[in-house]
């Protein structure tokens, strides 16, 4: 995606279509624009005719460009688990690699970067219960690998507003949702991390927004995008419009929540129940 951003600002900037560029490389426009929204190898062939097209000739920007294709090219570690993932979520997943803050509001359940395996486990076995036992585990595994990766990230933001329902209506046993509870606190202590909470009897709170997650990228590498969760699959938006609307929605929905220590007060309140 980022290098497929990058060959669609060259070729804006030199007032082409992708049906001009597909004449000119021999290839329909559909594969040019596949290639600029990152949907499509890149083979170094078709490169040198774009350098040619969009006048790149200097030699070491040439082979810059060829560099980032060549890693565009290479599998994501989250190929070891295509077995139990969508592409919808290794899509996901890929952003969550590349993005400099996430920003995320589930309804139903807690944000996959701040669950507990066990969590995670009672989850797939309440909403997928035909699923065997051993694919259930390379899920929660998935699920470990993306959190790890994320903190070892230097310079990752996260901000999470939690539903207060999510910690009411919870998975597992209460021992689960314990220790479950007792990790969000601990997360609270990450200054990477921002938690913010919905309260539950609150009135008018402006959660229409649905599943939410926002991408923010460093040094504008990419514009942000929005991923949607839908009964059917996701949806991500790319549109600066639609991406605006939602962000906007977002951040009425963060001013509504409870701020970050309150927050952690009322999971500690939670947390009493359940002792």
């Amino acid at each position: 995606m980022i290098f497929g951003a990058t060959l669609r600002q060259r070729r804006e900037a030199r007032g082409l279509t992708t049906e001009d560029v597909g004449r000119r490389i021999g290839q329909s426009a559909s594969k040019v624009s596949r290639m600029e929204n990152g949907r499509h190898d890149f083979k170094e062939d078709d490169l040198h005719r774009l350098f040619g097209i969009y006048g790149i000739t200097d030699q070491a920007e040439r082979e810059r460009l060829l560099h980032l294709a060549r890693k565009a090219n290479e599998r994501g570690w989250w190929d070891a688990w295509s077995d139990v993932s969508t592409k919808t979520l290794q899509t996901l997943v890929s952003l969550e690699e590349m993005a400099q803050r996430i920003r995320c509001y589930e309804i139903g359940q807690l944000p996959g970067l701040v669950q507990t395996p066990d969590y995670t486990r009672a989850l797939i076995r309440a909403n997928s219960p035909a699923r065997d036992s051993q694919e259930a585990e390379r899920a929660v595994e998935l699920r470990a690998m993306r959190q790890q990766r994320f903190t070892e990230a230097a310079g990752r933001k996260l901000l999470c507003v939690l539903d207060e329902v999510t910690l009411v209506r919870g998975y597992g046993t209460r021992q689960v949702m314990r220790r479950q509870l007792e990790h969000l606190i601990a997360l609270s202590e990450n200054p990477d991390i921002g938690l913010r909470l919905v309260e539950l009897t609150r009135l008018n709170l402006p959660v229409q927004i649905g599943t939410t997650t926002i991408f923010d990228f460093a040094d504008g590498r990419l514009p942000d995008i929005v991923y949607i969760e839908r009964p059917n699959g996701g949806l991500y938006l790319q549109d600066e419009g639609e991406v605006d609307e939602h962000v906007k929605g977002f951040d009425r929905l963060l001013y509504a929540s409870l701020g970050h220590h309150a927050t952690v007060r009322r999971i500690q309140d939670h947390l009493k129940k359940l002792r």
